[in-house]
């Protein structure tokens, strides 16, 4: 099975084929995301939120990001793996940056990057990739700028910041980033912005017009009763989980599982 790398990345956006990204957290999930033929997986950071119950990503760490990492780059076969770099592990010089690429390469089996912001992360960014490390942007509604935004909320709603989205995809493009995740920005503006770069878009709340899309997991197969505008969900696992999970308690406590049929015997 050939592993995807960048330039099959590249190949599927020059021959218009639609790019699949999801989010993976551990071994299991990536190994069924994998044989699916799920063409990226992005361990992001929202693994603060859905695996450990915080209300932001803001406190998940490098340390963190690398031990999914691992576990998901076990079970990647095909799929290119992409580490999330959280929150105050580039931000503050640019040699930072390119140190935790390095550890999350070296030690978390990542095979890219991906960080949030626009031409303030430029210096870094020609860091991590001067490092041999490819890099894939993030514009729009960047969730480690929450508090700065005000919260979750759609971007580049007015011209002016619709253009500044289109000039900032521009400069991360002529940076050397090899793809652009667009988040919760109107689908003109994330048309406008696709059709201005020649890398591809990987949108999440961006409408159809990206180069290809990413969801997180946890959301399109049903685990939460939350569900954002634009996520659709493609199965409903707590359903089916929480219905196991009852008769499952049911029948241990009426003593009905297990019987012996589940039971080892002594040898004759």
């Amino acid at each position: 099975m050939k592993k995807k790398t960048v330039l099959d990345i590249m190949e599927l956006y020059d021959s218009n084929q639609k790019i699949t990204m999801l989010t993976a957290y551990d071994y299991v999930m990536a190994s069924i995301l994998d044989e699916a033929g799920t063409d990226i997986l992005l361990v992001g950071d929202t693994m603060g939120m859905v695996v450990y119950g915080q209300k932001t990503t803001l406190r998940v760490t490098l340390e963190d990001s690398i031990r999914h990492t691992q576990a998901v780059a076990r079970g990647a076969k095909s799929a290119m793996v992409v580490g999330d770099l959280p929150f105050g592990t580039f931000q503050v010089s640019r040699e930072e940056a390119i140190r935790n690429s390095i550890k999350l390469i070296q030690l978390g089996n990542a095979e890219a990057i991906k960080l949030e912001g626009g031409s303030e992360r430029i210096s870094a960014i020609e860091g991590i990739l001067d490092a041999g490390i490819p890099v894939m942007g993030h514009l729009g509604l960047t969730p480690q700028s929450i508090h700065k935004f005000g919260g979750f909320k759609v971007q580049g709603r007015s011209e002016e910041t619709a253009k500044k989205l289109i000039e900032e995809a521009r400069v991360l493009e002529e940076a050397g980033i090899f793809s652009l995740v667009l988040e919760a920005i109107p689908w003109e503006v994330a048309k406008n912005i696709t059709e201005a770069v020649s890398i591809p878009t990987i949108g999440i709340g961006a409408g159809p017009h990206c180069s290809g899309q990413v969801l997180v997991t946890y959301d399109m197969l049903g685990y939460f009763d939350f569900k954002a505008k634009f996520v659709k969900r493609y199965a409903d696992l707590k359903k089916h989980i929480l219905s196991a999970v009852q008769e499952y308690n049911r029948e241990v406590r009426e003593e009905s599982f297990p019987d012996l049929s589940y039971s080892y015997e002594m040898p004759k």
